[in-house]
């Protein structure tokens, strides 16, 4: 995959998590877990921009840790929802798949980088 399609699968995901804010609902617990799950899914997006514009090849892997970290977030918040019955059984199942498959590209990509250091 470029850099410029899984660039679009971190913006396509960040707007679909920004799509579900009216599914989720309004009590404290569901606000405070959404806006941490837009955060994290937002700044993976915005962190993979930045990691493309890396300075040197460990700038490079320090920064797409860091999108790592943030994609096993929204992973977490994802799930937290599911188990909360905050969102319908298939929305979530195929936003975690997303994310999953974002995750696995990422540790592949680590590697990858790691290894021509």
């Amino acid at each position: 995959m470029n850099p410029e399609e899984l660039s679009n699968r971190f913006l396509d995901f960040a707007v679909s998590i920004l799509k579900i804010e009216k599914i989720v609902g309004n009590s404290f617990a569901s606000k405070h877990i959404f806006k941490q799950l837009v955060r994290s899914a937002t700044s993976s997006g915005a962190n993979y921009q930045e990691a493309r514009s890396a300075e040197s090849k460990a700038d490079f892997v320090h920064k797409l840790q860091i999108v790592l970290k943030e994609s096993r977030e929204s992973y977490y918040w994802l799930k937290l929802l599911q188990r909360t019955d905050r969102l319908n059984e298939e929305l979530s199942v195929n936003l975690i798949l997303e994310i999953n498959e974002l995750i696995s590209i990422l540790i592949k990509s680590i590697k990858t980088a790691k290894s021509k250091q």
